[in-house]
């Protein structure tokens, strides 16, 4: 395997900010970054070499996409598989197509990992309105409808407090083929986040502890309460396992509720993710290089914390207009992703502090 030599392009299906941080990654490294997405102006496409616009199921402009780069990876998993197999066949693509197609369809994704001796909460598979009331028979309430493809930050989902909310929910999927999930108490949610390269070395971070608004990440500490530390392993062991079958190239970030019972299964993602943002400042090398590092070939980077404590926050909608006074904090790494309109719900940064807090104004001036 002969790495990719510094100077060569990376294309980055997406220009969001996690195509944006990868960008910003791969120059540090030397290489250039190609942007595609059908945005006018995405905000990925203004740290890159590079911009390409055009359509998510656009096989051909994908294909031309693929003839122009040397590598190709995506920030986005919203997209059917079958045109970014027509990218693949033109340049090398990671993840693999697989991961996406297998992460992108939730009923898929928990009969994978069950077949992998991993636990998801309780679901049912629901493909028409009447199937919805044969599920909740099963299931029970409270519950939580979500659509099989194409949903993410709480989009895509209802929750039922009681069957006589099934219209409702039907109606707000759009009558789409979905997945009915328990709604699972638990203590605490957390985070796997790893990177293996095409020699299936694997490195991990500390698993971050999270706390989530509305269906949106709020907040990522490092490290997790000390009482999830077995969870934190089975659920590590769980998540190399998921990467290893799909003999996946880059991050891959699994998402875990814990419970009495143990971790319970969420979600993957097959990219870099939200609650590894803290890497950037807090860890040696951060999930965005070490993704740009598997792709190309290079040796991984460590992923030890640089601290004993890290903290990161989203910044959403308006929130980012805080930006003065989060500055004013000489500990915040504060990261705004250059979007336009400040949406609710929408991400426009985030804020990260590393260390020990309990330190006066003057030690972190260095007075």
């Amino acid at each position: 395997m002969t790495p990719l030599p510094p100077g060569s392009t990376i294309g980055i299906v997406g220009g969001g900010q996690l195509g944006r941080m990868l960008a910003m990654a791969a120059a540090q490294l030397g290489y250039r970054c190609h942007i595609y997405a059908p945005d006018q102006a995405p905000p990925a496409a203004e740290v890159a070499a590079a911009f390409t616009r055009g359509a998510w199921d656009d096989g051909d402009a994908l294909a031309a996409f693929g003839r122009a780069v040397d590598v190709a990876t995506y920030e986005f998993e919203n997209i059917a598989a079958a045109p970014l197999e027509a990218l693949a066949r033109e340049a090398p693509l990671f993840p693999p197509a697989k991961a996406l197609a297998t992460a992108q369809d939730r009923l898929e994704e928990k009969s994978f990992v069950e077949r992998l001796g991993g636990r998801p909460t309780s679901f049912r598979a629901v493909d028409e309105r009447a199937g919805l009331d044969a599920a909740l028979a099963e299931i029970g309430c409270p519950a939580i409808l979500k659509t099989r493809r194409f949903g993410y930050d709480g989009k895509g989902q209802a929750r039922l407090a009681s069957p006589r909310d099934a219209e409702d929910a039907w109606e707000a999927v759009s009558g789409q083929p979905s997945v009915l999930e328990a709604f699972v108490p638990f203590d605490a949610e957390f985070s796997i986040l790893l990177c293996r390269a095409r020699d299936g070395m694997v490195r991990v971070w500390d698993a971050p502890q999270n706390v989530h608004g509305d269906g949106i990440l709020r907040r990522s500490t490092i490290p997790c309460d000390a009482g999830l530390a077995a969870q934190v392993r089975e659920a590590e062991a769980l998540t190399r396992r998921i990467a290893d079958a799909l003999d996946y190239v880059g991050v891959l970030a699994a998402e875990y509720f814990a419970t009495p019972d143990g971790p319970l299964f969420n979600e993957f993602a097959p990219r870099v993710h939200n609650s590894g943002h803290w890497t950037i400042e807090g860890a040696v090398t951060s999930q965005f290089e070490n993704h740009v590092r598997a792709v190309c070939g290079l040796p991984l980077g460590a992923t030890a914390r640089t601290a004993p404590r890290v903290e990161m926050d989203n910044l959403i909608g308006d929130e980012a207009d805080r930006w003065p006074a989060i500055l004013a904090d000489p500990r915040a790494h504060l990261h705004l992703y250059g979007k336009g309109e400040a949406r609710p719900g929408r991400k426009m940064g985030h804020v990260t502090r590393v260390g020990d807090w309990g330190l006066g104004t003057r030690d972190w001036e260095g007075g």
